[in-house]
């Protein structure tokens, strides 16, 4: 029977951070990833063009994005590898308020500029702007995969072990601590478990022995397969930024395709576009019809320097809460990391230095205060209750 004080379950952005923070930190680690590697196609960390921005119409979102910010150079040190190519970015469209946002990071010092929307198209001609528009230099694009892969290296190099093919069924309390079992018959206990599963986490839960008045606490978790379409550039000379905008009609967001699209075109996406699943294990990767003319229209109308016709397309998962905010708690030495609703890639080294400090302390009340409040549950357990089975 393998024994680790920690088990980390889900090897993607989250989880791989929080397994890299644990391991420098000198503990033993097991990360368990039920794909045959991280950052698997199947979840929501996979391939090479995440957005990475500081505009939020919420200043304590902007406020994590300044101290994640200064853990990637660290982790880019640590990797020599950049992970974050630099390309600005633009924020627009009447429901965006690029004004609001320009304000709000103004007040956090952060460099920005703010456009009229006939300034922007002298500056950018590839893109049509319908509002005024916010210009922020130290936007780029995550490769994501490659960040997954250097985390779970240096997780490695600092003595933990990582369980690939290894699927969950359940968590229960053990003379150790826990026991979590695979849906094939292997066992690990380990003294404290991390769950960042993603998608999965809304099947996961019941799985999990945790008391009922923690689970009802959570918010609810919505899983999409949402959808993403390359364009090719008309003039692949052109600089692009990454964009967000936002109207009454469509929400989308946009962003130099990486390496996984040949770098030879742009990535659209329509946000919450896609259709609702229980979890990710529903999913099939079809990409769906309407999803794709509503975002060939989109384009045709926003996206002058593209050619209109999608070169190539995916599927990825989003896990959103109603508030579209975070979810981090502990409960019984479990803690739960739901970085969601298709945002929480910019965040990851802070993600998992949050957790791993929240799942190291030494008492639940400890470690839930290392987190931020907003993304705590409202839950208080009851004398006596018995965890659900």
């Amino acid at each position: 029977m393998d024994f680790s004080r920690y088990a980390v379950i889900g090897a993607g952005l989250a989880g791989s951070a929080v397994a890299w923070k644990l391991a420098s930190a000198g503990h033993e680690v097991t990360l368990l990833e039920q794909q045959d590697s991280p950052a698997g196609a199947r979840g929501s960390s996979h391939g090479s063009a995440r957005i990475f921005r500081y505009p939020y119409p919420d200043p304590h979102y902007v406020g994590l994005v300044k101290r994640s910010a200064g853990l990637w150079s660290e982790l880019e040190s640590q990797l020599d590898e950049q992970l974050i190519a630099p390309t600005g970015g633009v924020d627009f469209g009447a429901r965006r308020s690029p004004a609001l946002l320009s304000e709000i990071l103004e007040k956090q010092g952060i460099e920005n500029e703010l456009l009229t929307a006939a300034q922007a198209e002298q500056r950018w001609p590839q893109l049509s702007f319908d509002s005024d528009v916010l210009w922020q230099p130290q936007a780029g694009v995550i490769d994501a995969e490659r960040t997954v892969e250097g985390m779970v290296r240096l997780a490695t190099e600092a003595g933990a072990t990582v369980n690939l093919s290894w699927e969950v069924s359940s968590v229960a309390r053990s003379a150790r601590g826990y026991r979590i079992s695979s849906v094939s018959g292997q066992q690990v206990d380990a003294e404290r478990v991390v769950v960042a599963a993603g998608g999965w986490l809304p099947s996961l839960l019941a799985a999990l022995e945790l008391p009922e008045s923690f689970r009802r606490a959570l918010p609810e978790f919505q899983v999409r397969q949402e959808q993403a379409y390359h364009f090719p550039y008309r003039d692949p000379t052109l600089a692009w930024p990454v964009l967000v905008h936002k109207t009454d009609a469509i929400q989308t967001y946009g962003l130099p395709g990486g390496r996984d699209a040949d770098f030879r075109g742009h990535k659209i996406a329509e946000f919450n576009g896609g259709r609702i699943l229980h979890s990710a294990a529903d999913q099939d990767g079809v990409v769906d019809a309407a999803n794709r003319e509503r975002v060939v229209e989109y384009v045709e109308r926003h996206l002058p320097g593209v050619v209109p016709e999608p070169y190539a397309e995916t599927t990825c998962i989003f896990t959103n809460t109603p508030t579209e905010d975070f979810v981090f708690d502990r409960c019984e030495n479990i803690t739960v990391v739901s970085p969601c609703s298709g945002h929480g890639a910019k965040f990851a080294p802070l993600i998992g230095e949050l957790a791993a400090a929240a799942a190291a302390a030494e008492t639940d009340d400890a470690g839930r205060a290392l987190l931020p409040e907003r993304f705590l549950t409202p839950w208080t357990s009851t004398p006596g209750e018995d965890p659900a089975p």
